[in-house]
């Protein structure tokens, strides 16, 4: 018994230490959009996506328009299907739908294959950037002691921190050691 509790007095204070190391590293955030928001390659790289995006669109725009006028065509001959001309225009008829299915497939594709592009380009555009975001919140983070820095923005997606009290916003020094100036824009919060 006695040897029970001596153990359970070691792990508690072995606890008691790990809560009192861990209470003392530094806490950190910083707002990656604003960061984002004010690197002038980051611009440039949506201003380049948003170009890609309206030739797309423009794209599959024009097959669109090209479906709709061969589906109107086609509705307009079948009004025209008579117990005379029953053989000719169902042919007719059966020819339209097959170009028709063609066409949706090939839009289907083409929206398919615009997206794929979209998506490589925006990784191609955007992962130096982020590499080089990382880079500075690391260093940052080494500079200055921190054991943790949580982004506060909701850019990522799932931002998981809700509140924060006290820690230190270091947004600046990020922008800093990006060789941002301070006076640059910052994002606007939504």
């Amino acid at each position: 018994m006695r040897k029970l509790i001596n153990v359970f007095f070691v792990a508690a204070g072995l606890m008691f230490t790990a809560n009192v190391a861990s209470a003392q590293q530094k806490v950190a955030h910083l707002d990656s959009e604003a960061i984002f928001a004010s690197m002038p390659e980051a611009k440039t790289a949506t201003a380049t996506l948003d170009a890609l995006k309206k030739q797309k669109e423009a794209e599959i725009g024009k097959m669109q328009t090209e479906y709709g006028t061969k589906y109107d065509a086609a509705v307009a001959k079948n009004k025209t299907l008579s117990e005379a001309n029953k053989e000719v225009v169902g042919k007719e008829l059966q020819t339209m739908g097959a170009e028709l299915e063609d066409m949706k497939k090939r839009i289907g594709e083409a929206t398919e294959k615009a997206q794929q592009d979209m998506g490589a380009k925006q990784a191609e555009l955007l992962a130096p950037l982020n590499n080089r975001f990382v880079t500075a919140v690391k260093a940052v983070a080494k500079e200055k002691g921190y054991a943790y820095i949580f982004d506060i923005s909701a850019q990522q997606g799932a931002n998981n921190l809700l509140a924060w009290e006290g820690g230190d916003d270091v947004t600046a020094a990020v922008k800093t050691k990006l060789g941002i100036s301070a006076s640059a824009p910052a994002a606007t919060k939504k």
